[in-house]
This record gives structure tokens, sequence and C-alpha cells, in this order.
């Protein structure tokens, strides 16, 4: 068999294995992925009676983290659950009569720590879709539920640099409100801009209670990587 009938015969068959390839492709991707692995990442701030001047601008901001596992239920929503940690403490400038206050009613000053947190949320996509292929390019998704804090701080009852800070635990529940706006990047992949509010349902994680009008609340801003997983019936 000459070069030429080699050809003709291996022609058809690399033609007939590319289009069953690209079949078999096309129909993987009818089996929408609705599992979703997101890490996100930024700034926080905590909002504490000891935390600052907010209306000034004049707390402390810092980092922190997330990752959650998302399950798409339709194609409005989906069912999230969220494990994290915020750095959390005291700022700002207290007026004279602020601290005097603190004073008299043993408050802390000063707080410093984390905060892990887990919290489960529904959440709704603005723009609906039922399949990951057929998301839009942007899209806004948001929505509310419930989490448990757990938070490890030091403490002192004064700015002196000589006082030993104390260690303290305190555990709350809260409500987490969450969010973003998200951009495709690929047919799988998402960047996304996330907010989040932790309301919790306490004002003592910073040793301070009743300086201000609320409790103590955690707020976050992160820039977050969307990436949908391959389910177990596409292996």
């Amino acid at each position: 068999m000459n070069l030429s009938r080699q050809l003709l015969f291996l022609l058809p068959v690399l033609l007939a294995s590319t289009l069953l390839a690209e079949a078999q492709n096309f129909y993987k991707e009818r089996i929408s992925r609705n599992n979703i692995l997101t890490i996100g990442a930024g700034p926080s701030f905590a909002y504490l009676d000891n935390g600052g001047q907010y209306r000034s601008l004049d707390f402390e901001i810092k980092p922190s983290i997330a990752v959650s596992l998302t399950r798409k239920i339709t194609s409005t929503m989906d069912v999230r659950a969220t494990l994290g940690m915020q750095s959390i403490s005291s700022g700002g400038n207290p007026p004279t009569a602020l601290r005097d206050q603190w004073f008299a009613n043993f408050s802390s000053f000063t707080v410093r720590g984390s905060a892990f947190y887990f919290d489960v949320i529904p959440s709704f996509n603005l723009i609906r879709f039922s399949n990951h292929m057929h998301r839009s390019k942007v899209n806004l998704y948001g929505g509310a539920g419930l989490g448990v804090l757990h938070a490890f701080t030091e403490q002192t009852k004064s700015f002196s640099p000589d006082e030993t800070p104390t260690k303290h635990q305190t555990t709350t529940g809260y409500v987490p409100v969450r969010a973003g706006l998200s951009f495709k990047i690929g047919p799988y992949s998402d960047i996304a801009g996330e907010g989040t509010m932790l309301w919790t349902f306490t004002d003592n994680l910073d040793g301070n209670v009743g300086s201000n009008r609320y409790g103590d609340h955690l707020f976050q801003a992160q820039i977050v990587y969307r990436r949908f997983f391959r389910p177990k019936e596409m292996d």
C-alpha cells in the first residue's frame, strides 16, 4: 500500500475519532457542574465598642479569608457553606470622657485576636442559568443565613504598654449577609467581588459592652475565585 492510499485510509479514521471525541465532550458538558469551590481573601474591619471612631474612618483594617462549598439547587438558588477567619482589633483614639467611662465600668480598652466562623446560607442569582456552560458573563448573587462564630482575643483594661493582656474566648451565633458580583473568566471559573456582614448576637467580643448603640459585628470585602466541580457522573 503506497503512501497516498495509507493517507486515504487514515483520514476517515482520524476524522471519525475527532467527531466522536467532540460528541463525547458535548455530551459531558450537557451535565451541569452544580458544585462550586470558592476561595476568597480581602480586607475587613470589626464594629466594636472600642473599635475606633467610625464616622471619621479611624479604625483598624485587618485581613480575612474564607473557603466555601456551594451546591446549585435550581437555576436561581444555591446553598452555600462557608468556613472563614477574620482578624479583629480595637483602634482609634477615644476621647478622655469615654476612657473614664470604660475605666469606671472595668471595660476593655484594647482587644486583639481572631474570629473563626462557619455559616450556611441560601444564595440567589439575579440572572438564572440551568447549566454552567450557559451562565452569563456577569451575574449578581446574594443571600442571608445562620452561622456560629468563635473568637480568641487578648484584652487590656488600659492603654498602658506595661499591662499584660488577658486571654478570652467567646462563642456566638450570627446572621451572615453576603452578596457578590461575578465575572466569567472561563468555562468553569469565575472571579467575583464579594461583601459580607456578620451580624452577631453579642456585644462582648471586645470585653466592652454598651459604649455604642449596636452589638459587635464584622464586615468584609473579598476578591474570590469560584471553580465549578466535575460531578461524579462525568468521570
